[in-house]
């Protein structure tokens, strides 16, 4: 597919888009040991599934709580990896790197005019210290935080917080992120969607598909 064109806006989920979640434990890897990448793997995985069942059953437990709830589990999987390590890799977790592109891409389409944020199930403490630690405080206009609606994405409520702010229809605002999940939320809400398909997998959701398909934010 095509990159995407010229928008008002340019939305970007955090954690897998802007920033690497598997950094926190390949920082430590020769410490964690061999088990480090399924560790992470896990990590990641029941942080998204402990953020959809919260948002079916409730009550809201900001992303932070999860972050932790989700490492616990993973380490009990993971016996191999010491629990020692848990204080260590939540520390790291404040300061995931973000992908090799993403400064000089965002200063692009910063000096073409365009309203830069974050759209992220992050809490606002946490989506404000990876963006000071990746330097991107400088090019971001703004951190749009599931805190404020008190749910996770995708749903639309979430997606609304950008359109309600910038005051534009949907389909002026791209919207990239490397979670399909999220891309199938957000085209079904009318944004034009990209999804940054780093790891190549699969199409799923194939009633909600992208507008665009990118293997990193470089072509964009």
């Amino acid at each position: 597919m095509p990159p995407a064109t010229q928008h008002e806006a340019y939305v970007f989920d955090a954690y897998g888009t802007l920033f690497d979640v598997h950094a926190a434990v390949r920082r430590h890897a020769s410490d964690i040991g061999p088990d480090g990448p399924l560790l992470s793997e896990i990590w990641r995985n029941k942080q998204l599934e402990y953020s959809w069942v919260r948002s079916l059953m409730g009550p809201y437990v900001d992303f932070w709580k999860l972050t932790e709830q989700a490492l616990d589990f993973a380490l009990e999987r993971v016996p191999s990896v010491a629990p020692s390590h848990r204080d260590t890799l939540l520390e790291a977790y404040w300061k995931l790197d973000c992908y090799e592109e993403v400064p000089t891409v965002l200063k692009a389409l910063k000096d073409q005019g365009a309203k830069l944020a974050i759209l992220s199930n992050g809490s606002r403490e946490m989506l404000e210290s990876a963006v000071r630690n990746a330097a991107l405080d400088t090019v971001l206009d703004d951190i749009f935080s599931v805190e404020d609606v008190g749910t996770f994405k995708p749903a639309p409520g979430v997606y609304e917080m950008a359109t309600t702010a910038y005051r534009l229809y949907p389909n002026a605002i791209s919207f990239q992120s490397s979670n399909r999940w999220d891309i199938a939320g957000a085209s079904k809400f009318g944004f034009r969607t990209v999804w940054i398909n780093r790891a190549s997998n699969p199409d799923e959701y194939l009633d909600f598909p992208p507008d665009v398909v990118l293997p990193s934010l470089q072509q964009l």
